[in-house]
């Protein structure tokens, strides 16, 4: 089984970037039958830990390992640990004040962080965007904005108890991000230049940090993805 850790965004966060991204070169060249590669808003996805082939037989391990993971991330001592890039970099779009309004429980006082009925609840939203790689290697993928904190210490929580389990993972280091699109050489540089500049100003909707969810993934043409299990943070 191919396995994999993930973070999925609310209808309405999935909505607001599908939209988005039917006005981008990426959307319009979909729309005339040009193969980008522009991903399922179903299977739209923030990768927290990737396990990559794991023997069926272990996966009550795997989800023995997230039981435990769940509630650990909020343990302080996690919080010394956690190991994440330089955010000066340009994975996180810059800081915003957080109209009430834009909000889907409550208010948000300074630091970005609710607090609610069970303990704080981080909040999210894509912002930005990015792109990996170069010619048929193009990737284009939305950033993350707010408690982006949040999702290292759940993903370092995920990693060390696999490890614990003696469960296979990929240790490289966490880049939070959501794919778009795989247009390749499919469009012209200058198109993926131009939705690039375009994605830079995209802010998307807040929404909380509320599961987690193992997925079993099956490549080919058409990838699919099964979720076998959710975990509430």
């Amino acid at each position: 089984m191919r396995l994999f850790v993930a973070l999925y965004p609310p209808p309405d966060v999935v909505r607001h970037i599908g939209a988005y991204v039917d006005g981008l070169r990426i959307g319009r060249a979909t729309a005339d039958g040009v193969n980008v590669r522009l991903a399922n808003a179903d299977n739209l996805h923030v990768t927290l830990a990737f396990l990559g082939d794991v023997d069926e037989g272990r996966l009550p391990d795997v989800r023995a390992a997230l039981d435990r993971a769940a509630p650990g991330w909020r343990e302080p001592s996690r919080r010394r640990g956690a190991r994440r890039p330089d955010r000066s970099d340009r994975w996180r779009h810059p800081p915003e004040p957080v109209p009430e309004s834009d909000l889907a429980v409550g208010p948000v006082p300074a630091g970005g962080v609710a607090a609610v009925a069970g303990g704080p609840v981080a909040r999210l939203r894509l912002a930005g965007g990015g792109r990996f790689g170069r010619g048929r290697f193009t990737v284009l993928w939305a950033g993350l904005d707010g408690d982006v904190d949040a999702l290292y210490l759940v993903s370092g929580a995920v990693r060390s108890e696999l490890r614990r389990s003696r469960l296979p993972y990929d240790r490289r280091l966490l880049r939070p991000h959501l794919t778009l699109a795989r247009p390749g050489e499919w469009l012209p540089r200058a198109a993926v230049d131009a939705d690039l500049a375009d994605l830079a100003g995209y802010v998307g909707p807040w929404w909380p940090l509320a599961e987690m969810v193992l997925v079993a993934s099956h490549l080919g043409p058409r990838p699919t993805y099964d979720r076998l299990g959710s975990w509430p943070l």
